[in-house]
């Protein structure tokens, strides 16, 4: 009989024991008050992770802009002057720039300008350094722009790109004649003219799109969050 009733004892501890395991809590907290703390520790590590999303994605985004700026600089030191239509030539490195700046931000803009500038000085062989101070100068210029018009951001590019392109052409005359052998140019923005359109041109495919797709995005991101 005393053998029969410590059986019985056993069997319920053990069923005890097995409740509380289940319970995934402490032997001594009540299991609705478990679960509101494991919710609570869940809401709070989905917290921390969506803290740390933006960052993660503001990182992502000024390193693809700094390798856009490089293949950028490539393409138009090796390809552009194949696409030379009379004496415009475009300027990729800057039309993109533009675009990027006014779409995304100032952030990526300037990574853009000192990656892409630097590398379109060593491979034209320009004086080092004289690319991207014309480029942030251009991309700081964008960006007031676009706050001057912020109705118009589609539009933005176009109007930035063909003031800034004849102000970036000008930025690197002065500073290559400065440096350098002046240049025997009689009339400088007659030369740059052509290039600017051109470069207007390219921004006017390019731009609205690609502001037009940055922002829906970002509208949506805001709805789901």
């Amino acid at each position: 009989m005393k053998h029969a009733r410590e059986t019985a004892v056993t069997t319920r501890t053990a069923a005890a024991d097995g409740v509380i395991a289940h319970a995934g809590g402490p032997w001594d907290t009540p299991p609705n008050v478990a679960a509101v703390s494991n919710a609570s520790s869940a809401a709070s590590a989905g917290a921390r992770l969506f803290a740390l999303s933006p960052r993660i994605d503001r990182s992502m985004t000024l390193l693809l802009a700094a390798v856009g700026a490089t293949v950028a600089a490539l393409f138009e030191a090796t390809v552009t002057p194949f696409l030379r239509v009379g004496d415009g030539q475009p300027h990729i490195v800057l039309v993109l720039g533009i675009v990027l700046t006014i779409a995304i931000g100032l952030d990526a803009g300037l990574v853009w300008a000192f990656v892409g500038g630097i590398a379109i000085d060593v491979l034209a062989q320009r004086p080092l350094g004289s690319t991207p101070f014309a480029l942030l100068l251009c991309l700081g210029g964008a960006t007031l722009l676009a706050s001057i018009f912020p109705r118009l951001r589609p539009l933005a590019p176009i109007v930035a790109t063909f003031v800034l392109s004849l102000a970036y052409s000008m930025i690197l005359f002065f500073i290559i004649s400065a440096l350098h052998t002046p240049l025997a140019v009689a009339d400088p923005v007659s030369v740059v003219l052509p290039g600017a359109f051109y470069d207007a041109i390219l921004a006017g495919v390019i731009g609205p799109l690609a502001v037009g797709i940055h922002d829906r995005r970002a509208l949506s991101e805001r709805v789901d969050w």
